[in-house]
């Protein structure tokens, strides 16, 4: 499932309706351009008892086209890896 800032606003607008939209909408862009800028740096993000967000680099391969079977050179590229915490995982589960 997919989460959309649109969406997260409106539940955060909902649960606190002293706060104005715009002020909420600032908020979560300045958290998601910390996360993103923290992942860059290739240092890892936790949010305790939630879930951590860390990079990791996949190195250089050859792999092939499952349609032509013709050999491909693929490049390091960095993924981000995304582990849910027990505590949220027991939640979801029970």
């Amino acid at each position: 499932m997919a989460i959309v800032k649109s969406k997260i606003l409106d539940q955060l607008s909902n649960n606190w309706p002293n706060f104005q939209k715009k002020d909420l909408s600032k908020f979560i862009e300045i958290i998601l351009y910390q996360i993103e800028n923290t992942l860059n740096k290739n240092e890892r993000v936790e949010l305790r008892d939630v879930f951590t967000l860390e990079t990791k680099i996949q190195k250089a391969r050859i792999s092939r086209n499952p349609k032509t079977n013709e050999k491909v050179d693929v490049s390091e590229k960095k993924l981000v890896r995304f582990k849910m915490s027990k505590k949220w995982f027991n939640l979801l589960n029970d």
